[in-house]
């Protein structure tokens, strides 16, 4: 017998114990042992001290009369619950040995929902679980699938171990039964509201009426259950024309009158987002405020500042500069260019919409087009790009690029790859798109039969592609156009025919990317054609910029009877530093856009 703690040394011979256990029992003192926990080791070498209350591995030991039994269950347990040993069951789905079940899907999702989700997540979680529930019909399917259970129970004597599920089974599922019939108004109720966001508007009172009758038509037909004349009725939306088309009613008479404020919501939430309205431009809607220009104005502002300005980036930023669907470029030869693979594709043109998205989101001024000295990459494309110290693949903004000639869309991968061949760079492609994109000059088509230039660097004679083009402009009934834009293509030389930036071509030969236009001004390279643009041609760009933007909110075409417009977007760009929102709030408050022609027209 001794006192804890202490320590026992037993020494014994080797021969004793050569290839023998030693086993050691150790019992409390009933008489002493009160509330006290105890633990034994069995160690070879002296243990180190143990702090008091410290549990180190092994079993504890306890009096039955006194209180340290409930002591260290208790401890133990909140230990448990602060440190489970999961989170989650680890299948929803639950099988036995055999692989048979009764249940659909087992919860255990209690530690993740008290540890680690907040109130909002857990009751995000408690919907979902709600949803499954009406989605799976556990309780429906548990009781259906009992008969078969009991069967397989009976084969192995297990049917007195099931046979009391029999009742409550039945009686939740009647239960959930009687839930479901009882919601069913509710669903259509639901289902006409998602018509109201679908139309973009109210419902008429006809059109509700048609889609009620139609369920109720369905109902009465055999073996048509709620949810067949549920998706039934949601069909009947989806082919609407309200849904399908964007539907305007003009007024009657020759003068344009003001689209309702319905119409307006759709027209706003199309310019910005490419989506249907939200909720709170629906409530500025149906209040019939959004006609008054605070309220247009404070929500295009607050359209502006959210992350769906992604799909204003996309459906007008990429097709502006003609990328669009840059992830699904494959018209380059794999030889030369083994790394343009679908993930440096995907990283080049979410590079393209993350800058325009933080043009409109950030409201940057409208220079940043050309002259931004920052872009979005992932390891792929700053290796892509030579940028250091960029490690996985979550984009982020970097500052600086423009050492590495990025910066501005004239340093996007996506623009030189696009307007390139697939075996090597193409100044005349790159500067067509400079004078078409950003200075509004349309060439005409080239003359038939045209001498096409060699598809790669090499087999050239020692030729680059810059002399192979002026070779190939040097031609009377080609000269006319390549003087107008090869100059401004071969300022971008330093770029690959899949955007990398490079000294010498792939022959080995330096590249020359000096410019000289028609006019006789000179520069070099990508800083010398963005200096080109933000100063001689500043005025020609951004009034281009704001004409594509226009056309794009309208939907249309531009006409000479939209020039005000656009000189009011210009002089509110200047009169705020050249915020781009400056322009956009001229767009939504102009008659183009708030206005529709009368039917008599």
């Amino acid at each position: 017998m001794t006192e804890s703690p202490s320590v026992l040394k037993i020494r014994l011979p080797g021969a004793v114990i050569l290839d023998r256990g030693f086993a050691v029992e150790a019992k409390l003192d009933p008489a002493t042992a009160g509330n006290r926990l105890v633990q034994v080791q069995v160690l070879t070498e002296p243990p180190q001290r143990a702090d008091a209350g410290e549990i180190i591995p092994g079993p504890i030991l306890c009096s039955p009369q006194g209180n340290g039994r409930d002591t260290a269950e208790q401890s133990l347990d909140e230990f448990r619950r602060t440190f489970p040993a999961a989170f989650c069951f680890g299948r929803i789905v639950p099988q036995d040995s055999d692989g048979i079940t009764l249940r659909m899907y087992a919860r255990e999702d209690e530690p993740l929902s008290r540890l680690v989700l907040d109130a909002d997540q857990q009751r995000r979680l408690e919907r979902l679980w709600l949803e499954l529930k009406y989605i799976g019909r556990q309780e429906q399917k548990e009781n259906e699938a009992y008969p078969l259970f009991m069967a397989f129970a009976s084969q192995v004597g297990l049917v007195p171990k099931f046979e009391p599920l029999r009742e409550p089974l039945r009686l939740k599922a009647a239960a959930f039964q009687k839930e479901m019939e009882t919601s069913e108004p509710r669903h259509l109720e639901k289902l006409l509201e998602f018509a109201e966001r679908a139309y973009r508007r109210p419902l008429s009172q006809q059109e509700k009426t048609e889609l009620t009758g139609l369920y109720a038509s369905l109902r009465k037909k055999k073996n048509v259950s709620h949810e067949d004349a549920l998706r039934g009725v949601l069909a009947r939306v989806l082919i609407a024309p309200a849904f399908l088309f964007h539907l305007e009613h003009s007024p009657p008479g020759k003068e344009p009158k003001p689209v309702d404020d319905w119409e307006l919501a759709s027209r706003l939430s199309y310019f910005l987002w490419s989506t249907i309205p939200d909720e709170s431009l629906r409530a500025s809607a149906a209040a019939g405020r959004l006609h008054d220009p605070k309220i247009l104005a404070e929500q295009t502002l607050r359209m502006l500042k959210s992350p769906q300005t992604r799909w204003l980036a996309i459906e007008f930023g990429t097709q502006w500069i003609h990328v669009r669907g840059f992830d699904d470029l494959k018209e380059k030869n794999e030889r030369l260019f083994p790394t343009f693979d679908a993930s440096l594709r995907s990283a080049i043109y979410e590079e393209s919409i993350l800058f325009f998205q933080d043009l409109f989101q950030q409201d940057r001024p409208v220079d940043r087009i050309l002259d931004a000295d920052y872009t979005y990459v992932n390891e792929t494309l700053a290796k892509h790009y030579g940028i250091p110290g960029v490690a996985g693949q979550q984009f982020r903004r970097i500052d600086g690029v423009q050492k590495f000639g990025r910066g501005g869309i004239l340093g996007l991968a996506s623009v030189q790859a696009t307007e390139s061949g697939a075996s090597r760079t193409s100044p005349t492609l790159r500067g067509n798109w400079v004078s078409e994109t950003l200075l509004g000059e349309k060439l005409p088509r080239p003359p038939p039969n045209v001498p096409r230039i060699r598809e790669e660097e090499s087999g050239t004679d020692g030729l680059s592609v810059r002399q192979l083009v002026e070779k190939h402009a040097s031609v009377a009934e080609c000269a006319v156009c390549h003087v107008r834009i090869d100059p401004l293509g071969f300022s971008l030389e330093h770029y690959d025919a899949i955007g990398r930036f490079r000294d010498k071509n792939s022959a080995g030969a330096k590249i020359d990317c000096r410019a000289k236009l028609k006019d006789g001004t000179e520069f070099e390279g990508i800083d010398g054609l963005r200096h080109y643009l933000l100063t001689k041609k500043r005025d020609v760009v951004i009034r281009l910029f704001c004409r594509r933007l226009l056309g794009y909110a309208l939907g249309r075409e531009t006409t000479p009877a939209d020039a005000p417009v656009i000189d009011r977007m210009i002089a509110a760009m200047n009169k705020n530093g050249g915020r781009i929102s400056a322009a956009v709030l001229e767009i939504v408050a102009s008659p183009q856009f708030r206005l529709i022609r009368g039917s008599d027209e």
